[in-house]
């Protein structure tokens, strides 16, 4: 609601609906967690949302926002995760869908080394299907995550026929795949989550495909390690658009792992004087105590690691390439 706040002067207009919320279970005795549904704050740990394929039924229940939705001449949903900063509206894609005969359509992009456990399409029994790492036999898991094997990976950007949708969910033909999360609660108690994928549906809807986009279209911050880069000047904006520098070299990004002292975003945001200039990096490791002077240069590959008790301040100006930094600032080649 804060969030939404912001956008009370402009000329937007914001629909909001629940999702759901289901019981975690024991995993041993497979019982619910919550002694009780109402009120549900008493035991606010023991529920979660059963992942974003919860979104068919939410919506559609909702008859009221689909029917305002559909009197308003709307024929089609872009479905996106809300921390994608790469999926906007692209006008290119919706034309491509109202002039096809296609119902839904995923929009997938080419796999790099950062995106190994990303769900990709196949085709089982005449359709296709999504198979995400959650499905995936131990055995298997490398040639899973292999970017020769299946080198492209859904980005989570939905097109959906609303019509199409309307129906399938009426005529309950939405079919899913139930993926078992396995999580521990911060009591301890080990609990079983039974989720679904929002791509997953795709193979409920006739004549779905899959089309392979830039890698623009995919822009994730889930973690400071991905923030780091948003902020730098990897990116500007253009229009609300993320745009990559036209002066990087190479349309891969690079590989950022920032540890544990980086995790919160105020302390991230403490350890750097001022965003590094990252145009010419290609893979970055910080681990431990590490801190970030104004106007830092890192490029090709740089580690630094602080062991446990040390502290390593990286001067302001210095200029990192191919570098291992560790103990109290020995830099080597």
């Amino acid at each position: 609601e804060m969030v939404l706040r912001k956008y009370h002067t402009q000329n937007i207009r914001i629909r909001t609906f629940l999702q759901s919320r289901f019981p975690r279970m024991h995993r041993e005795s497979l019982l619910p967690i919550p002694k009780c549904a109402v009120p549900w704050s008493q035991c606010e740990e023991g529920w979660y949302p059963p992942g974003h394929g919860d979104l068919y039924r939410s919506l559609c229940n909702n008859t009221d926002l689909v029917d305002e939705i559909a009197s308003l001449g709307k024929q089609w949903l872009f479905v996106s995760n809300m921390d994608n900063l790469g999926a906007v509206v692209d006008m290119n894609i919706l034309k491509k869908v109202l002039n096809s005969d296609h119902k839904f359509v995923m929009e997938v992009t080419d796999k790099t080394r950062a995106d190994v456990k990303g769900g990709t399409l196949i085709e089982y029994d005449d359709k296709l299907r999504l198979l995400e790492i959650a499905q995936v036999p131990k055995d298997h898991i490398d040639e899973f995550a292999s970017v020769h094997k299946f080198k492209v990976f859904n980005t989570n950007n939905l097109w959906i026929n609303l019509e199409a949708l309307r129906n399938n969910v009426r005529d309950k033909a939405i079919s899913m795949d139930v993926i078992v999360n396995l999580k521990t609660m911060e009591n301890g108690v080990n609990v079983i989550q039974l989720e679904e994928a929002v791509g997953s549906a795709i193979k409920s809807f006739d004549g779905a495909v899959g089309i392979k986009v830039p890698r623009s279209r995919f822009c994730p911050v889930k973690t400071t390690s991905d923030l780091l880069l948003i902020m730098s000047n990897m990116y500007s904006l253009d229009g609300g658009r993320l745009v990559l520098n036209p002066k990087r070299q190479f349309s891969q990004l690079p590989l950022v792992k920032l540890g544990a002292d980086f995790k919160k975003v105020k302390s991230f945001l403490a350890r750097f004087k001022n965003v590094p200039n990252v145009l010419e990096l290609d893979h970055l490791t910080v681990s431990g105590d590490v801190w970030f002077g104004k106007d830092v240069v890192l490029k090709g590959t740089v580690i630094i690691i602080a062991n446990h008790g040390e502290k390593i301040d990286i001067p302001q100006g210095s200029v990192l390439e191919n570098k291992i930094v560790s103990g109290n600032l020995r830099i080597l080649d």
